[in-house]
């Protein structure tokens, strides 16, 4: 037990650290099309990786009865649902965004305009999102909202390990990654949209720190909320959770790539590798996590 709570505080000042790094980057780092995109496709192959593997497999180990299968799906489509829900009414999961509401830059620097629903300029490219000051709370409340899931799904990630064997201590590693490698592009889009709509540096910053502690807290109030059950019900819970959790990953994952495969054309070669990069160290990640567990359950057995 002491050596998840260590591991859970570690995880959570890391994803702290690296949202508020995120945000403060906004600042003084302005990221080019190409290279947002290019970070978007590796972190949204990762997402995609952890959510079939690390989520959804584990979940199926914890949901009783003789219909898991089907009741882990449904809990995926839920997770699905309520994403594609937030983004809809928030247009949260926007990473690029442009303070002139006529006219919108491709990854070439020209300028375009945007058609009479704001989705591509003239060569064909998705625009950039435009801001202004009242469209800040709506990508704060969704991305708030994204980021509350995230941490509900690390908090239940790491309660399954301490369940199974409290010697599984890697089980919560691909989703901590997943998120450490998601928060700061998150952090950057709402500290990035605030700044270009004439927010204060202070405000700025104060919203930088609260959206940083979010996740984080999250996590904690979920793994010792889960722990507050009975241990039959923990584990249902956690089932049901993870699968909820796969949903969301897996929409964040394609919303990050169906816009940028329908509406682009440029630098396809290098995005398709970064892609299928990301999926590829999910599922390394997943085989080793796999195999030490394995080792464990050996060894225990070969002990006693």
């Amino acid at each position: 037990m002491n050596d998840f709570v260590l591991l859970l505080l570690a995880y959570s000042t890391v994803i702290f650290a690296v949202s508020l790094l995120g945000g403060k980057l906004s600042a003084i780092v302005t990221l080019t099309h190409t290279r947002t995109h290019l970070v978007m496709s590796f972190v949204a192959g990762f997402l995609l990786g952890v959510a079939m593997y690390h989520l959804l497999l584990h979940s199926l180990e914890d949901i009783p009865g003789p219909h898991a299968g089907e009741i882990a799906v449904g809990c995926v489509v839920l997770g699905v649902i309520m994403m594609i829900v937030l983004l809809r009414l928030f247009r949260f999961h926007q990473h690029e965004f442009d303070q002139d509401p006529v006219q919108v830059s491709d990854h070439d620097g020209q300028h375009g305009h945007p058609d009479q629903h704001g989705h591509l300029d003239q060569h064909g490219h998705q625009a950039a999102t435009v801001v202004n000051p009242r469209s800040v709370f709506g990508v704060a409340t969704g991305l708030g909202l994204h980021t509350i899931t995230e941490g509900i799904a690390l908090g239940a990630s790491m309660r399954m390990g301490l369940i199974h064997n409290e010697s599984a201590i890697l089980v919560g590693l691909g989703v901590f990654l997943a998120i450490m490698l998601h928060k700061p592009l998150d952090a950057y889009s709402i500290i990035g949209l605030m700044r270009v709509s004439g927010y204060r540096n202070q405000t700025c910053t104060l919203t930088n720190i609260g959206f940083a502690l979010l996740c984080p807290l999250i996590t904690v109030l979920t793994f010792f909320g889960v722990g507050l059950l009975s241990q039959f019900n923990e584990l249902h819970v956690v089932g049901y959770v993870m699968a909820f959790a796969a949903g969301v990953f897996l929409c964040i994952a394609l919303s990050d790539l169906l816009p940028e495969i329908q509406f682009h054309s440029h630098d396809r070669g290098i995005l398709v590798l970064a892609f299928l990069i990301g999926v590829g160290l999910a599922y390394a990640l997943f085989h080793f996590e796999s195999e030490t567990m394995h080792g464990l359950e050996m060894l225990d057995t070969h002990i006693h």
